[in-house]
């Protein structure tokens, strides 16, 4: 059956084209902001985009796991499998961590060969249908920092940082794969009584890092502020038209009079999507529902790492439900081994048995929340 469209109407012949082109490619469709800049949409379709996602930020080794940069070269049939893994738990976006030592060779030039990987791993997240959330400027193993770097001053070090995300940016900008750039996983800002850029190790790895060590006369914000703009404008010099956010710890869930730093006007002006980090404990749902409304700004909220660390699978379940229409998402965790494989060493550990339990979960959860 042919669709028969009159010459008059030129406008809904190129929407048609489009939409044909784009299945005839069968490409992802590129993800942006609804029209109100609330939620998410598909920008050919216009349809509601809602995250069901997983970070991907080591594998199972023993004992801490390796980064996806610690194998992808020599195991890439490792990746393409594991991305298939995720797709079939009902993952639609992956969250990968870029160590800055990885893709920079010095404070300007770019590890061209990381690069490569970058843009091959762009390709097999198009052929499996689904999208990645880049976060970058990793410090987690420490022995990967390059020694030049830590000996950077503030001023130097964020140019340095610029520099990274132009080149990733440069790299990813064509491609619909890239759901959003994730400026740093969780900074934070030092007083002054810090020796290092890095915070405190939790599984061989520094997951929390400074973006000064001494704010000196300035405020919180006013420093967050200028560094999410600095960033953002190196993205954006590159054409890349993709979402931009920063992935944080939401202190309300500490303190509950606490506000954002990183979601300050000052600073979330420059940023598309508000991204948290969010684990409930147990007895204390309502607590972690509500740390949220502090980021509740009028922008897309993701939250962006949540898991049963603390509570049981069932009361992970309940605070989702709970806040799905306060969301556009959320993503936990993947990594490289399946229910199926927990389930056949499901005695053996603790972790074991909780893995199992959350992935049957997760997939479970993938078609009601997503």
């Amino acid at each position: 059956m042919r669709l028969r469209v009159h010459a008059f109407i030129p406008g809904f012949i190129l929407a048609v084209s489009a939409m044909a082109a784009f299945a005839s490619e069968r490409v992802l469709e590129p993800v942006g902001l609804s029209t109100d800049g609330r939620s998410l949409e598909l920008q050919i379709t216009k349809k509601e985009f809602r995250v069901w996602g997983v970070n991907y930020d080591h594998d199972s080794a023993e004992p801490n796991g390796r980064l996806i940069e610690d194998y992808w070269m020599d195991e890439w049939d490792t990746v393409v499998s594991d991305f298939r893994e995720m797709k079939e738990l009902g993952a639609n976006v992956v969250r990968i961590h870029l160590q800055f030592g990885k893709f920079m060779a010095s404070p300007d030039e770019a590890n061209d060969e990381s690069l490569a990987q970058l843009q091959k791993l762009l390709v097999l997240a198009e052929d499996t249908g689904v999208y990645l959330n880049i976060t970058g400027l990793g410090c987690y193993h420490q022995a990967d920092v390059p020694p030049w770097y830590d000996a950077l001053d503030e001023a130097s070090r964020w140019k340095a940082q610029a520099r990274f995300w132009f080149h990733v940016a440069s790299a990813c900008r064509e491609s619909n794969a890239v759901f959003c750039y994730d400026l740093m996983n969780e900074p934070v800002i030092g007083d002054g009584k810090e020796k290092g850029w890095l915070a405190g190790e939790l599984g061989g790895k520094h997951y929390v890092q400074r973006i000064t060590l001494d704010k000196g006369t300035r405020s919180s914000t006013e420093i967050a502020a200028k560094w999410v703009k600095m960033l953002v404008t190196a993205i954006r010099e590159t054409g890349a038209t993709q979402l931009i956010t920063v992935g944080v710890i939401p202190w309300s869930h500490v303190w509950p009079n606490a506000k954002p730093v990183f979601y300050s006007p000052e600073a979330v002006q420059h940023l598309d999507i508000v991204s948290i980090h969010l684990y409930p404990k147990s007895g204390e749902i309502q607590k972690a529902v509500d740390a949220m409304r502090a980021y509740e700004i009028g922008k897309p909220l993701i939250i962006e790492e949540t898991f049963p660390l603390s509570c049981s699978v069932a009361e992970l379940t309940e605070f989702m439900k709970s806040t799905k229409k306060r969301t556009c998402g959320y993503f936990s965790f993947y990594w490289g081994t399946t229910a199926a494989e927990y389930a056949r060493d499901r005695e053996k550990s603790l972790k074991n048995h909780l893995m199992h339990s959350w992935l049957i979960e997760f997939k479970r959860l993938a078609g009601e929340l997503q």
